[in-house]
């Protein structure tokens, strides 16, 4: 019987090209987005439309939902969706993720602060709070997996991004807290930590710091260049597999380096 995951963030940028990456390695998807706008996020955030285009070019094999990952009652339904649509929950992946402020920590509102840390951090926590319980009862040989996508940015501080580098340092800690939680059930938990990656949030990030384009942060990367969402995805589904059965609490970085010195 073919894998099930929930996949969040799911309409564009690395969560897109990871419910691609699943399929292709067999599994079903949920893809779950939230589909409009945040009034405190300075950009666009992904469209019915794009969430559309994601479930169409896998037919049968990916469900959409529209859902919001900071309500636990959305997380639960996308689980109950999975269960009841596909017949199984085996993997959850919380790509779900915005930046916003762009201003050192004492000129920050309240407001913007908020909207990186829920979605983010609270998102995270929503959906493993949702799937644990259908993960570990699935028994401890049935290779249950999360994964997060954490960032760079949690293991380094950005300036003018405080908010966003505190809320990725946060997500790592949740998985390394979760993941010895839920050892004792055979469900693994790890986070993936992108570089600068060819998606919206980048070009968000670039008009923090007055750039024309994303491009200007490939000189960040010893590889010269920046890293495609199906880099990231790749990771991602490899950590869903059970060839990463040994792996746990840990926190991979796929960033062309960007970390390493």
């Amino acid at each position: 019987m073919s894998r099930v995951a929930i996949v969040t963030g799911a309409a564009r940028g690395i969560g897109a090209a990871t419910v691609d990456a699943l399929v292709n390695d067999g599994y079903r998807v949920v893809a779950v987005d939230r589909c409009r706008d945040i009034p405190e996020v300075p950009y666009a955030l992904a469209t019915p439309g794009e969430l559309d285009d994601v479930v169409a070019r896998h037919g049968e094999s990916v469900l959409g939902l529209v859902g919001d990952v900071r309500s636990a009652t959305d997380m639960r339904l996308a689980v109950e969706t999975a269960t009841r649509h596909f017949g199984r929950l085996d993997a959850v992946v919380a790509s779900a993720g915005v930046v916003a402020a762009g201003a050192p920590l004492w000129e920050i509102s309240d407001e913007a602060w908020d909207a990186v840390w829920s979605v983010n951090v609270l998102g995270t926590r929503r959906l493993i709070e949702a799937a644990a319980p259908t993960l570990i009862g699935n028994g401890p040989h049935a290779n249950g997996r999360i994964v997060a996508v954490a960032s760079a940015a949690g293991s380094l501080g950005l300036r003018r991004l405080a908010a966003y580098s505190a809320a990725k340092h946060a997500v790592v800690g949740l998985i390394r807290g979760v993941a010895m939680d839920l050892a004792e059930h055979g469900v693994t938990a790890n986070a993936v930590s992108p570089g600068s990656t060819r998606t919206p949030i980048l070009e968000a990030s670039a008009r923090v710091y007055g750039l024309e384009s994303g491009e200007a942060f490939a000189a960040q990367q010893p590889i010269g260049r920046l890293l495609e969402p199906g880099e990231i995805a790749a990771a991602i589904t490899w950590l869903c597999s059970p060839a990463s059965s040994a792996v746990t609490g840990a926190d991979i970085a796929v960033d062309g380096g960007m970390t390493v010195s």
